[in-house]
């Protein structure tokens, strides 16, 4: 059987859905491969010539020891009040062109690959930031606020506040929702989100032109 190109998935969602935990458990049970856009972004911001546009930019109070403070960052462009947007669009044209050259590669890198059975493109921001076009499908992770608030809660410390403040930085989630493939609904294991989007893959056929693998994945017992 001739091997096609893996087909690429997009995961977005809420802030604290799990998307990120939905990347790695299907990467870790069928053999894919994890693009993981906020990896990338902080690598980014390591580079010398970001580094130095954004001094120029925001001045020295985002940079703590020579390196950027993603906290001191945060605080200048979440929000929803002008000068939250007015600073997220600077960020934006400084990190965003560069996050996609590297994203571009390792989706390439991926397709060439033919070890790799699908790519997971985790991205917060994938509808935002206009890299949809990378992607064959889009899921939603989908997950109700409370339970969203009380996963941030425990694991960032985030109150109700941060949470909506985060969330104004993006696209509403109904916009979201609604531009997606699929929805996955997360709001019980991550194994059940999982596997709702591995019979998603199976009945849309985008791993039958690919390589069989005999493995004991979700996918390779239908």
């Amino acid at each position: 059987m001739e091997t096609k190109q893996a087909p690429i998935i997009g995961l977005v969602g809420g802030v604290g859905s799990g998307k990120s935990a939905v990347a790695r458990w299907m990467t870790e049970h069928i053999p894919g491969k994890l693009i993981d856009a906020d990896v990338v972004g902080h690598q980014v911001l390591l580079r010398d010539d970001v580094k130095s546009q954004l001094r120029q930019a925001f001045g020295e109070s985002v940079f703590v020891d020579g390196e950027i403070d993603r906290n001191q960052l945060a605080a200048q462009v979440f929000g929803d009040d002008p000068q939250h947007v007015a600073a997220r669009s600077t960020l934006e044209k400084i990190v965003h062109p560069v996050m996609g050259e590297i994203i571009r590669e390792q989706m390439a890198a991926a397709r060439k690959d033919d070890t790799v059975r699908f790519v997971i493109f985790d991205a917060a921001i994938l509808l935002e930031s206009g890299w949809r076009d990378g992607c064959d499908v889009v899921a939603f992770v989908d997950v109700p606020r409370e339970e969203r608030l009380r996963r941030v809660a425990e694991s960032r410390g985030w109150t109700d506040e941060e949470l909506s403040r985060r969330e104004a930085s993006q696209w509403p989630l109904p916009r979201k929702r609604d531009a997606a493939d699929i929805v996955i609904d997360n709001s019980k294991s991550v194994a059940h989100a999982g596997q709702q989007l591995a019979e998603y893959l199976h009945e849309q056929h985008w791993l039958a032109a690919i390589r069989q693998k005999t493995d004991s994945s979700p996918l390779a017992t239908h």
